[in-house]
């Protein structure tokens, strides 16, 4: 007899311990849909007592008996006497599946939903929720994943429930600020059901989206009119277009969820308790005219209308009826024009189901008065505020409009006004000017006699000079300063000011401007303060991109001789505009490193000027150090986004790199939205596949992907930035085509091979080009 001690008595007791796992797994899960059943199989007796007006031990033999006549399992037959009875959504999806599918199908359709809500009912959270959603419902469906987001007042998303995504998954994705456009977000924004067949090509990011890439559905869920959350569900394939149906059980789905993310009955939207109160409060403390909205449900709870429940003090009703004929009665009634399509009213609706708020400076209402249509323009703002809508709409009259159209132009201008009263010794200023001396509303404003206070001590004699000509010799002055402000920040402002007379030449007032001047980058542009500057600053520029220019041609000059590495044949082609003024910010760069392997980087800084030059430089020879440590390229592109992102300002880039081993043939390569390398093998071109990496810069973490290949004896591999196939009359996947035609043209030498590409693929951008030509003899 052979011991439990020897191999084979090992694997027979680890074969023994699998079978009673799996025997205990069977066994828990025939007890859970075996619960589940008599949940259905207990409401489906209820109903029969009720009906028959028999006891509980007949309703079950009844019940019996009835399954045993029509052919169907008892439970089968329990959900078609809770949907008979029900007559709810479940029911009409079941009954609609009845048209298309088998008897056999519809009636694992009804188990499968009613189960999913008996489930979802004894659920004690949304995690459980979610769960027994996968299990119950989407599961059979092919379903491998599932998420429930809670929309939050703000138009945020939480991750309230998940099955199928791993917890850091879950982890990383917990919250989804508002703005940020992810799949369950095009629900919630569209208000509708979205079907993706790919998640791969939607290119939208989601939880599980690296792992899980296949078809995806977002379900908004919601009652009366109100969005609460969003169902979420995941294929591990591609989806196909999907059946009515199938759409119709999904929306049954998660209408079931929306009971689960409401709200606790003092946040209901209805206008009750202190969230009401406060809102009105709200209302009533605005000085512009403001209504509160709440919603109209029909016996169905869906969202039909909004009641007028307050107007405060300052509304004015466009049509000139009292406040008390407007309050009270429901909107559209009130003002029916307001529906259409992109109407006021379809903005109303989106803001009370998504909590999205909505701005706009102008915009037309139209109403009838003595039913003949008025359009007026107005400033409307909308707000979900608790379980109602916030209206605030102000009408714009001509001097209101003029008004408003002169503080724009002193916000864009960035101009601020002053006043001094000579008389009275009062001093006024307009908002902007508070703004610009970074002092609160509530503050002083400062005289014109104490400038020099404020001013850099190296302006103070200019400062000097100008009230001297606008104090004592009462003339119009001007001056160009640098304003330094009680925070630290300093200012280049120009300031115009002038004195008004009266008919006896009698002093009035001092009345002028200040506007701020300064340019954005302080380091590359001087400060063109006055029209005497103008030439001194062209030239700087001018200056600038000569410098620019020079760097980039120190760094890669437009032609470079053939490189032998090892087996490889390396060759260069660079193009720079030409023009000056857009010298951009594309290298290239080939290098043996001390590992033996040979790195090869193409790369394309944003942007035109000193600026993209001096990036270009620091991420090429930032590249050039970190390949030394040995990473692949990956980590490569990961650390050299990390630099992007934190060393340098307001700069992103494209950059693809590669690293070859000489001993194994194989090249390993990493992209950052820059468009793969092209294979030239047997005289046919083709792109390397697009593996995953966001461009340099975008965000201060990233992961990438890794592509390999081995290369092949007369093997020819291209690495270029777009100035090579760059054109505005025609789309970027048609220039990518000719470039692999044009790149499939036999060639007597690697050499000849680039300047035919050059040559024959030239863009009309007039945007730097790089080329690197890899041959493996």
């Amino acid at each position: 007899m052979q011991s439990s001690s020897t191999p084979g008595g090992e694997h027979a007791g680890i074969g023994r311990l699998a079978a009673t796992i799996e025997r205990l797994r069977r066994e828990v899960q025939e007890a859970q849909q075996a619960a589940d059943g008599r949940a259905l199989i207990e409401l489906a007796r209820g109903i029969l007592i009720e009906r028959l007006q028999c006891g509980p031990t007949q309703a079950a033999q009844q019940l019996a008996t009835l399954a045993e006549e029509a052919g169907v399992s008892p439970l089968e037959l329990a959900a078609d006497l809770i949907n008979q009875a029900a007559r709810d959504r479940l029911a009409a999806v079941a009954s609609e599946f009845l048209v298309e599918a088998p008897p056999a199908e519809t009636r694992s359709s009804a188990v499968r939903l009613r189960a999913a809500e008996t489930g979802i009912v004894h659920a004690p959270d949304t995690q459980a929720v979610a769960v027994s959603l996968l299990e119950h419902a989407l599961g059979p469906l092919g379903a491998t994943a599932v998420a429930v987001w809670a929309a939050g007042p703000d138009a945020s998303l939480s991750l309230a429930g998940y099955a199928g995504f791993s917890s850091e998954e879950a982890r990383r994705w917990h919250y989804v600020p508002p703005g940020v456009t992810t799949a369950a977000r095009k629900a919630l924004t569209e208000r509708s059901t979205v079907w993706f067949d790919s998640l791969k090509h939607a290119g939208l990011p989601t939880i599980g989206h690296r792992q899980l890439s296949g078809g995806r559905v977002t379900v908004p869920a919601g009652t009366g009119g109100r969005l609460l959350g969003v169902l979420e569900i995941a294929w591990p394939h591609d989806l196909e277009p999907p059946s009515p149906q199938i759409r119709k059980q999904v929306e049954a789905l998660a209408e079931l969820v929306a009971h689960t993310l409401e709200v606790p009955a003092g946040e209901l939207p209805v206008p009750a308790g202190d969230a009401y109160s406060e809102l009105v409060d709200l209302a009533d403390g605005l000085h512009d005219p403001a209504l509160v909205l709440t919603p109209h449900l029909d016996g169905q709870g869906h969202l039909v209308d909004f009641h007028i429940s307050h107007a405060n003090g300052p509304f004015l009703d466009p049509a000139g009826r009292p406040r008390g004929e407007v309050v009270g009665t429901m909107l559209l009634e009130t003002y029916p024009l307001l529906a259409g399509d992109g109407g006021i009213y379809e903005k109303v609706q989106h803001v009370y189901a998504t909590g999205e708020p909505f701005r706009a400076d102008r915009m037309a209402l139209t109403t009838l008065v003595d039913q003949v249509p008025l359009s007026v323009v107005m400033r409307l703002s909308l707000s979900r505020q608790g379980g109602g809508v916030l209206v605030v709409w102000a009408i714009l009259d001509e001097t209101t409009r003029l008004a408003r159209l002169l503080q724009h132009a002193q916000r864009l201008g960035r101009i601020g006004g002053f006043e001094e009263d000579a008389v009275l010794g009062e001093i006024t200023w307009n908002e902007q000017l508070f703004e610009l001396y970074g002092l609160e509303r509530s503050a002083a404003p400062i005289p014109i006699d104490r400038l020099a206070e404020h001013a850099h001590p190296d302006d103070v004699p200019e400062v000097g000079r100008f009230l001297r000509a606008l104090l004592h010799h009462r003339r119009p002055a001007s001056l160009t300063f640098r304003l330094q402000r009680a925070d630290g920040i300093s200012r280049h402002i120009r300031v115009i000011a002038e004195p008004v007379f009266d008919d006896r030449a009698t002093l009035l007032a001092i009345r002028g401007a200040f506007q701020d001047i300064s340019a954005q980058h302080w380091t590359e542009v001087a400060l063109a303060a006055t029209q005497d500057q103008l030439v001194q600053t062209e030239q700087q520029a001018a200056e600038q991109n000569r410098l620019a220019l020079q760097l980039q041609q120190a760094i890669m000059p437009p032609t470079r001789g053939p490189m032998d590495a090892f087996d490889l044949q390396i060759a260069v082609r660079y193009r720079p505009a030409e023009k000056e003024h857009l010298v951009g910010g594309d290298w290239y760069d080939a290098m043996v490193l001390p590992s033996k392997q040979i790195l090869l980087s193409v790369g394309d800084v944003a942007g035109h000027g000193i600026e993209a030059a001096t990036g270009m430089v620091i991420l090429r020879n930032a590249l050039r150090g970190l390949a030394v440590t040995g990473a692949g390229p990956a980590q490569l592109m990961s650390w050299l986004n990390l630099v992007t992102h934190q060393m340098i300002d307001n700069i992103t880039a494209t950059a693809v790199c590669a690293l070859y081993n000489p001993e194994t043939r194989v090249l390993r390569w990493a992209r950052a939205g820059h468009l793969p390398p092209i294979l030239i093998r047997e005289d046919r071109a083709a792109e390397l596949p697009m593996i995953g990496g966001i461009l340099l810069g975008a965000v201060s973490e990233a992961d990438f992907e890794e592509g390999r290949i081995e290369l092949q004896r007369e093997d020819t591999l291209l690495m270029y930035t777009d100035g090579l196939i760059e054109r505005t009359d025609t789309t970027l996947e048609d220039t990518q085509r000719q470039l692999l035609v044009s790149a499939s043209r036999r060639a007597p030498s690697l050499e000849e091979r680039l300047d035919h590409l050059l040559a024959n693929n030239r863009s009309d951008t007039d945007d730097d080009t790089c080329l690197i030509g890899v041959g493996l003899r």
